[in-house]
């Protein structure tokens, strides 16, 4: 790819980015132009391809997301959970616990992918889809944990369900994406031993997800 096109895509994934800043008002050109540091005619110019794959549609003088970003949306997921396995398959061997991976949804937490251990006799049985608030279980606070923070995992018990014990920790380094690797238990968990674990497998994730995420590897564990 030319340096030229390489510019033109960068700058047409920054436009299809301010249409999506604009949220529920839908942007005029004028305000795209100004959004991107482009011309009016430039604007314009990147609209024409995203519009053809329906990634954008225009409203008159406004220019709106498209339904086509609909079917890219749904691929996400599935290639998260498809990629999230190997890890979370590991986690809940190595910690006998149910592990999951979650992701926000504005002020919800969902699982998205969940691994049961293969040799415990009891474990708690996590649903896929299932939603809590971001203020309650390990899983929506380790969202909400700051990155200089001295434990870089979040426990809790009790909190969604009785006697059960929660550890997560966020995946940090990923544009894009608010989530957190778990474990969840019937019985207290070692934290100390259990915390870390959880830690380097968010970190693993990361790497998979976005190679560069390996500098947000917390060293202090």
């Amino acid at each position: 790819m030319s340096r030229e096109s390489s510019l033109t895509l960068d700058r047409g994934l920054a436009l299809l980015q301010a249409v999506a800043d604009a949220g529920d008002d839908a942007a005029t050109i004028s305000e795209l132009a100004a959004a991107i540091g482009a011309s009016r005619a430039a604007v314009y110019r990147l609209l024409v391809p995203l519009a053809e794959r329906g990634l954008v549609w225009r409203d008159g003088s406004k220019v709106r997301l498209g339904v086509g970003l609909l079917r890219l949306c749904g691929q996400v997921l599935p290639q998260l959970r498809q990629a999230a396995q190997p890890v979370l398959r590991e986690l809940a061997e190595d910690v006998g616990a149910t592990a999951h991976l979650s992701v926000a949804e504005g002020d919800q937490v969902q699982a998205i992918a969940v691994v049961e251990p293969s040799w415990t006799s009891f474990h708690v049985a996590y649903r896929v889809g299932s939603r809590h608030p971001i203020s309650r279980g390990a899983a929506g606070k380790a969202m909400t944990l700051r990155s200089g923070a001295r434990r870089q995992w979040v426990t809790t018990t009790g909190e969604l369900q009785p006697g059960a014990s929660g550890v997560a920790a966020p995946v940090r380094g990923v544009p894009g994406l608010r989530a957190s690797v778990g474990v969840v238990s019937l019985h207290a968990l070692d934290t100390e031993k259990v915390g870390p674990r959880v830690v380097a497998a968010a970190g693993a994730l990361a790497e998979v997800l976005a190679p560069t995420a390996g500098q947000a590897r917390v060293d202090e564990l």
